[in-house]
C-alpha cells in the first residue's frame, strides 16, 4: 500500500507537531525519537524508501558492503531515504552522497545513525535529519542488509511507501493506511491553530484559547 499523491501533497502542507496530533487520534506512535534537522530551515515530505543497516568495526565489512549507490538508486524523484542503522554513530551519508541524492530528485534522508559532511549539505540544501554528526566514515564499518522491508527508525515502524514527514520540531512517520484521515484531522487542527491564533491578536487569553481550542 502506498499513499495517494493528493494525501501526500495535503501531509506536506502540515507541521509535524499538528500531524503528531492527529496520529495520536489514529493511536499510532509516529513521532521518531532523538533525530535532529541537520539543515537548518529545511523540511521534506514524500513516501518512505528503506534501508537496513549493521555496523560493526573498522574493517568488519568490505567496502562494497556499504551499497550507498545501491541506496540511491532505490529512490526515486520525490522520495525520502529512511535509514535504520540502529543509531550508531557512523555515517551512512555524506556530502557527495547528498549531491547526488540531489541532483536525481531525491527528497530527503532520514538517518537513525550518522551523517557527515554539514556544511556540503547545507550548501545542497538538502533536507536531512539524523541522530548524529560525526566524520567517521561507514565504509568497512557498515553494511546494508535490506531495502525497502519495514524497518525502525527512532522507535518507529516505518514501511515502504509510509508518508514521511519532517521539519524543524522532528520527523514523523503516517503509515499509508492511516494516511487519509491523518490528513483530514491534521489539516482542520491546522485551520483550529489558525483562527486561535487570530483571536489571541484580538485579546483572547491563552487560558481561554487552551480551553476553546483543544488540540492547540
Amino acid at each position: 500500500m502506498t499513499v495517494p499523491d493528493d494525501i501526500l501533497q495535503a501531509l506536506a502542507a502540515l507541521a509535524t507537531p499538528t500531524l503528531a496530533n492527529a496520529l495520536d487520534d489514529v493511536a499510532f506512535e509516529g513521532v521518531m525519537l532523538g533525530l535532529m534537522q541537520v539543515v537548518p530551515g529545511t523540511r521534506c515530505a514524500g513516501r518512505a524508501v528503506t534501508v537496513r543497516e549493521i555496523g560493526g568495526r573498522r574493517g568488519d565489512f568490505r567496502s562494497e558492503d556499504f551499497q550507498v549507490g545501491q541506496i540511491i538508486d532505490a529512490a526515486g524523484p520525490g522520495d525520502l531515504l529512511v535509514i535504520d542503522n540502529g543509531g550508531q554513530c557512523i555515517s551512512t551519508f555524506g556530502g557527495l552522497a547528498t549531491l547526488a541524492a540531489k541532483t536525481k530528485g531525491i527528497g530527503g534522508l532520514v538517518a537513525d545513525g550518522g551523517v557527515r559532511d554539514r556544511e556540503e549539505m547545507v550548501e545542497h540544501q538538502f533536507p536531512v535529519f539524523a541522530r548524529h554528526m560525526t566524520p567517521l566514515t561507514g565504509r568497512t564499518r557498515l553494511a546494508v542488509t535490506g531495502i525497502n522491508e519495514p524497518i525502525s527508525c527512532g522507535g518507529v515502524r516505518v514501511r515502504p511507501g509510509d508518508a514521511i514527514v519532517a521539519d524543524g520540531s522532528g520527523v514523523v512517520c503516517i503509515p499509508a493506511e492511516h494516511a487519509a484521515k491523518v490528513a483530514e484531522l491534521a489539516g482542520q487542527y491546522a485551520k483550529d491553530d489558525a483562527q486561535a491564533a487570530a483571536e489571541l491578536a484580538r485579546g483572547l487569553s491563552f487560558r481561554e484559547a487552551m480551553a476553546k481550542f483543544r488540540r492547540i
